[in-house]
């Protein structure tokens, strides 16, 4: 369940300028997170994560009863990349963002797609939601960027488990090693996951859209016109980049289909963009956020 609102605009002011007494921190610049979070690579990630999210019966329920990702999927989609964003890059932003997501899920409730009550802020939901992007990272990783080493899974585990204290985790909430993490993952899978109405949605191809309202008027109205076509393609990309970088286990419980051809696919698509991103100028290769944070650590201002 993402943030739905805009937090107000204002670039992330140096790390620890006025930040609270004890509360918690972004990870450190320079670590795993801090590399991979905020490259452009990023993007194709995404997607698989929160399909994983909405496929646990409450999440799924939460956001198909109190989001607005059918009615502005767009503006949705930019206001929760900016939030995740500002949990890794934000310096003092950071702990306030978090504290906004959780006043956003405060009232998000109800019953479940197997007839359980829920709440938004359970930690059970609350730290599925942080849970999924851990594995999706791994997995997509091998294909995009690179193949993690073991030392650098176990920095990447200790920089999420940050971020999901940002948020409002416990330590209580979340297994606090990757040994503990992977048998709660693979219960989660067999336990709890299941094919939601949002999770079909997400990789369904032949769903309503609307179309993006922004830009200047001669792009409005090249949108107008192309549109349908456009439609249809973002559908087929977005439903095969979720699918295809879901990991096979996160697939199968979901009921989710993926064939050797497609898999070949894919491998072509990610060597593409693995071997073009790096070679990007850094305003194009790295998100806005990331890219500012960057350059006030080059300085020294972080």
């Amino acid at each position: 369940m993402s943030s739905t609102q805009q937090p107000a605009e204002q670039s992330p002011r140096r790390a620890g300028a006025g930040a609270r007494r004890g509360e918690p921190r972004p990870p450190a610049p320079g670590g795993v997170l801090w590399t991979i979070s905020g490259d452009v690579r990023a993007l194709l990630m995404l997607p698989a994560a929160f399909t994983l999210q909405v496929a646990h019966p409450a999440i799924g329920a939460g956001v198909d009863e109190h989001s607005v990702f059918r009615t502005d999927p767009w503006g949705r989609g930019e206001r929760s990349l900016r939030s995740v964003q500002l949990w890794v890059y934000g310096g003092e932003q950071a702990a306030e963002e978090g504290r906004r997501v959780r006043r956003l899920h405060k009232e998000i409730r109800g019953i479940d797609t197997r007839g359980r009550r829920y709440h938004s802020l359970d930690p059970a939901c609350y730290a599925w939601v942080h849970a999924t992007g851990f594995p999706i990272y791994l997995y997509a990783g091998r294909y995009l960027l690179r193949r993690f080493t073991p030392a650098q899974e176990r920095q990447l585990y200790r920089e999420w488990l940050q971020v999901g204290r940002i948020l409002g985790l416990h330590d209580r909430d979340m297994p606090q090693s990757i040994e503990e993490y992977w048998p709660y993952y693979r219960r989660m899978l067999a336990e709890e996951i299941e094919p939601t109405k949002v999770a079909r949605e997400l990789v369904a191809t032949d769903v309503p859209l609307p179309r993006p309202t922004g830009g200047s008027l001669p792009v409005r109205l090249l949108l107008r016109l192309t549109w349908p076509a456009l439609r249809a393609a973002f559908l087929h990309v977005r439903a095969f980049v979720t699918v295809g970088y879901m990991p096979p286990d996160a697939r199968a419980a979901i009921g989710l289909e993926w064939s050797a051809a497609q898999e070949r696919r894919l491998r072509r698509f990610s060597t593409a963009v693995r071997l073009l991103v790096p070679l990007l100028p850094e305003r194009l290769r790295y998100l806005p956020i990331a890219r500012q944070a960057r350059a006030r650590w080059r300085a020294g201002a972080l």
